[in-house]
């Protein structure tokens, strides 16, 4: 029987990075899914929250639980944006005071998967039918490693992608130094931070260098771009999307 799906595409890749829900939604509708993308989303009030105003994440959160109600899986590409659904959602409602929106996200909170995890541990694929002849290095990042516990799973879903050379990052759980307002915050570090990271990807010989948060591909990707590094960026999604006949 078909799950269905709500694709959770986040602000941030809606803005800057659409192709990545969009291979979302044809990897998940290749592997048998019915797959929606409710028009009501918007933030997932992450921003508000990380920054002291939980109060403002209020009426994101109400909207989040009415627009994704009912869905047996909501999937995003975004360990930093489920990170927040699945840890940040409960406090903010339990701030509003207001018991039924509690009970709604107590409902749907445990329905948001960051990609790897659902077609691991829902799906129950490694092998996705992916194709994708390129040296790839792949960096865990801060949320999906420390807060949602991906564990390996976004490196068994690239080991079983044909013609890939996946080849290890050295360092790989060192943050990248994004942390979202701490790079406008704390720049100087926030880019030796990012230069390191760039440095141990540049050390392993590969073209591309993936994850499952654009965010962070956004402040690597900046640095290897200045660095003129001919290394490019793609998130796990858009590789794990392509096939052998060039579709991505």
């Amino acid at each position: 029987m078909s799950v269905r799906v709500a694709l959770f595409a986040t602000c941030f890749n809606d803005v800057m990075w659409p192709e990545t829900p969009k291979a979302v939604v044809r990897l998940l509708r290749r592997l048998g899914c019915d797959v929606e993308f409710p028009l009501g989303q918007t933030c997932c009030g992450q921003m508000f929250t990380n920054t002291g105003y939980a109060e403002e994440a209020i009426p994101a959160v109400r909207n989040f639980v009415a627009t994704f109600a009912g869905y047996d899986a909501v999937v995003a590409p975004s360990g930093s944006c489920v990170g927040s659904v699945r840890h940040q959602h409960r406090d903010v409602a339990v701030r509003a005071g207001d018991a039924r929106l509690q009970a709604r996200v107590e409902e749907v909170a445990p329905t948001v998967y960051e990609l790897s995890e659902f077609l691991v541990d829902v799906l129950g694929v490694t092998d996705v039918g992916a194709y994708f002849p390129h040296r790839v290095t792949y960096h865990p990042t801060c949320h999906s490693l420390r807060m949602l516990r991906v564990g390996d799973r976004p490196l068994r879903l690239l080991a079983a992608v044909r013609g890939i050379d996946l080849v290890e990052l050295p360092n790989a759980e060192q943050c990248c130094g994004f942390g979202g307002t701490f790079a406008m915050k704390n720049a100087d570090t926030s880019v030796a931070m990012g230069a390191d990271k760039a440095r141990a990807a540049r050390d392993t010989g590969a073209e591309v260098l993936v994850a499952g948060d654009n965010s962070c591909l956004a402040h690597i990707g900046g640095l290897l771009s200045r660095q003129r590094s001919g290394m490019r960026v793609m998130h796990l999604a858009e590789i794990l999307a392509t096939t052998d006949d060039g579709a991505a």
